[in-house]
């Protein structure tokens, strides 16, 4: 089978297509063909080994597969040969087979298609936990969603509506991304190019502010949006794609009684339950035309390198899939 690797770290030139013996099957595994792989921020921090974790090499990176079981070893009872099925797990996706364990894997409705399923998983369940679990996000409250054009953002955007806010500021970087931010339920658009960006989101809430931010830049942006807090706001930390290192002064928090919360998925995916009920929950509003998925890039396996390219090149919009 074909695969895409990493020996050594650097830029997307390391990744490399491989050819590998397809995985043999251990007890309670089966082995699905995959129809699409997800490709993330996570997945370039991986490569460049500045993830929160230490990555060994070499490494297979996907962490997001939906495709179809054609193998299953004798001790799984729960999936049969054809079902389609998606994933979320630690690595390996990049590529044309992968064998998962039957805890893994979870059914694809019907009215879900490979590309859609392998798209919601990390940023739905990144967007669905920040903002209900991390974020604790209650009837009425405003959310301001940075970079709502994104994989995260603009599923953000529809969920936080969902969950019941009162309102959704969302900023992006140009008037088209903005755009599509609006067109997914965002009641208000700010370009955080701009420098008074958090003057705006201010007089957007009549100088209130907001009850929840979803945060992934660090630096500026970070300081800009404690400010931007209300008493009792929270801002839910989710990633760290600008490379500034960020300090701050904690006692800013005691004025407004605010709160600084950090979200990492692979600790949701430490409770089952409530990793798999939030999965099923989200392929629903899927499968039922609740929540739109926004598929920026279909690229081909053997140029992964350019979906990397593409993806830190600030590229796209919405989810960026591999197609094997």
């Amino acid at each position: 089978m074909k695969a895409v690797q990493f020996r050594e770290y650097g830029t997307p030139d390391v990744l490399e297509v491989i050819d590998l013996p397809v995985p043999t099957l251990q007890p309670g595994r089966v082995l699905v063909q995959v129809k699409a792989a997800g490709v993330n921020f996570a997945d370039t921090m991986r490569r460049q080994n500045k993830y929160l974790v230490k990555t060994p090499v070499p490494y297979i990176p996907g962490s997001e597969v939906a495709g179809v079981i054609t193998e299953v070893s004798p001790e799984v009872t729960r999936y049969k040969l054809g079902d389609r099925v998606v994933a979320l797990t630690e690595n390996g996706c990049y590529s044309e087979y992968v064998a998962l364990h039957e805890n893994e894997i979870l059914p694809i409705p019907d009215s879900v298609d490979f590309d859609q399923a392998a798209a919601i998983l990390l940023q739905g369940l990144t967007a669905y936990h920040c903002l209900k679990t991390s974020g604790q996000l209650a009837q009425g409250e405003t959310v301001l969603v940075h970079a709502a054009a994104g994989g995260v953002g603009t599923l953000a955007v529809q969920l936080a509506k969902l969950m019941g806010a009162g309102k959704v500021i969302a900023t992006a970087s140009s008037s088209d991304k903005l755009e599509l931010a609006r067109s997914l339920g965002a009641d208000a658009l700010v370009n955080y190019t701009e420098e008074n960006w958090s003057d705006q989101v201010m007089e957007l809430t009549g100088g209130k502010g907001v009850d929840v931010v979803l945060e992934m830049v660090g630096g500026d942006i970070f300081k800009k949006s404690i400010k931007c807090l209300a008493t009792f706001g929270r801002l839910v930390i989710y990633g760290r794609a600008g490379v500034e290192a960020t300090q701050f002064d904690p006692s800013i928090l005691m004025q407004r009684n605010t709160s600084v919360v950090g979200f990492w998925l692979p600790r949701i995916m430490q409770r089952p339950a409530l990793y798999k009920e939030s999965v099923k929950e989200l392929l629903n509003y899927v499968g039922v035309g609740k929540l739109k998925l926004i598929i920026g890039e279909r690229v081909p396996l053997t140029e992964a390198k350019k979906a990397h390219e593409l993806l830190e090149g600030r590229q796209t919009t919405g989810k960026v899939v591999l197609i094997p």
